[in-house]
């Protein structure tokens, strides 16, 4: 969860993190690529975002995660908003999971990444 982790394994920029925060798309998507290029992997997921049960905002409410795929040449971000109650920090983690892993078989499949969940 560490901003410094984020910057030193996985190469997000430090401005990044500064403009946009650690949970948004630009940060999603530079985890992604990041973990591509450190790894060698054909593919990296990034998932950022607020489980709660704490820790949210007006801004940035519990409920808010980004979820990133990258191939390396391209890179496709989707958001999950707050669905308007409250529900359980295992139960958010749950759905970014199976979200990104729906978004690794998409892209395996040649199936368009970014689906309507």
């Amino acid at each position: 969860y560490a901003n410094r982790v984020k910057e030193n394994l996985l190469g997000v920029p430090h401005e990044t993190l500064e403009a946009h925060g650690a949970v948004s798309e630009e940060t999603a998507r530079a985890m992604a690529e990041g973990i591509v290029r450190a790894s060698g992997a054909d593919v990296g997921v990034g998932i950022t975002g607020i489980a709660g049960p704490g820790g949210g905002t007006a801004e940035k409410p519990v409920g808010l995660i980004y979820i990133a795929l990258s191939d390396g040449e391209r890179t496709w971000v989707t958001k999950r908003h707050p669905i308007g109650r409250t529900k359980s920090r295992a139960w958010h983690r749950h759905c970014a999971a199976s979200q990104a892993l729906d978004m690794v078989r998409r892209y395996l499949e040649g199936l368009p990444v970014e689906a309507d969940y």
